[in-house]
């Protein structure tokens, strides 16, 4: 019996990780292994999904998590050798046409043994009702487009104006949009939702070469002060930012640093990281990462020498 992969799709920000943990955590007793693919070597997605529940197999920390940039194939073949899933789960990067990855999974040795079941994609509520352009990108059309699945995430409680998001997604042909209430489907009623896939339906995959990365990584503390200005100033350039910091304000404290466009936020981290690792993605004509790379070494680091 073939193992059903589900994809889980979505652009910068939409919540994808959050969601994917949920359904680790409550798995439902089914053993579910998760892949990865994020952007950038500093795998921060991999960081957060290895504080899952022990029910996830895995090779660290009960869960499986790679990155797709190196093989799909071997990495799939990896999983499949020294585990025995109910369910594959891949996580494809916000910046990703997920044609690419549907494409890949048309391996005809790996058909023999995983079937790629359904496709999810996060819609970000809050993102769609404050950024009308969002609905013309191409790259998140293609998400869209691809999805058996919608799933509205970050819901605005209380806006009226959600229950026209699912109008609008209706007219887009996605019939199946769950989440209008704050909600999610459990993890068994995500399986079998997909449609029959041949490689005969695979269309051109969007290039990502509109985006650009900046991995910044540091082995000691940082001003949180310094830190919150240097943000607060970039936020117009950026459209994702994530990592791991430690403040000198809060000694032997770990914390989670989220931003999404203009909202950010800083939480505790669920485990200990040393140091700090940030990653921050723009687009290609907006954003200078190694500008920002020296501005956050000559503020952050260099300063305080």
């Amino acid at each position: 019996m073939r193992v059903p992969i589900l994809l889980v799709t979505g652009f910068l920000g939409a919540g994808k990780t959050s969601f994917i943990n949920d359904i680790l955590k409550d798995s439902d007793g089914m053993r579910i292994a998760a892949i990865v693919n994020d952007f950038g070597s500093i795998n921060i997605d991999a960081a957060l999904l290895e504080t899952a529940t022990e029910d996830v197999i895995g090779l660290k920390n009960g869960c499986i998590c790679c990155s797709l940039q190196g093989d799909l194939l071997r990495t799939l073949r990896q999983v499949l050798r020294e585990s025995a899933p109910d369910l594959i789960v891949i996580e494809a990067s916000g910046i990703a046409d997920p044609q690419g990855i549907v494409s890949g999974l048309m391996d005809p040795v790996l058909w023999q043994a995983v079937t790629l079941d359904t496709i999810l994609c996060l819609a970000d509520a809050e993102d769609l009702l404050a950024t009308p352009d969002r609905w013309k990108d191409a790259l998140w059309q293609a998400q869209i487009a691809s999805a058996d699945i919608v799933q509205l995430s970050k819901f605005p409680r209380g806006d009226d104006r959600v229950a026209s998001l699912t109008a609008r997604l209706g007219a887009m042909g996605k019939a199946a949009v769950f989440g209008q209430d704050g909600s999610t489907l459990a993890v068994r009623d995500l399986i079998g939702r997909g449609t029959t896939r041949t490689a005969n339906a695979a269309r051109p995959v969007i290039d990502s070469g509109r985006f650009t990365t900046l991995e910044w990584s540091y082995k000691g503390a940082v001003s949180m002060p310094r830190f919150q200005r240097i943000i607060g100033t970039l936020s117009g350039e950026l459209l994702r930012a994530k990592g791991f910091l430690t403040f000198r304000e809060k000694p032997g404290e770990s914390v989670l640093f989220q931003l999404v466009g203009r909202r950010a936020s800083l939480a505790p981290a669920a485990r200990e990281q040393e140091g700090c690792t940030l990653v921050l993605i723009g687009e290609a004509n907006r954003f200078d990462p190694e500008a920002v790379r020296r501005r956050l070494d000559q503020e952050l680091v260099l300063s305080d020498h």
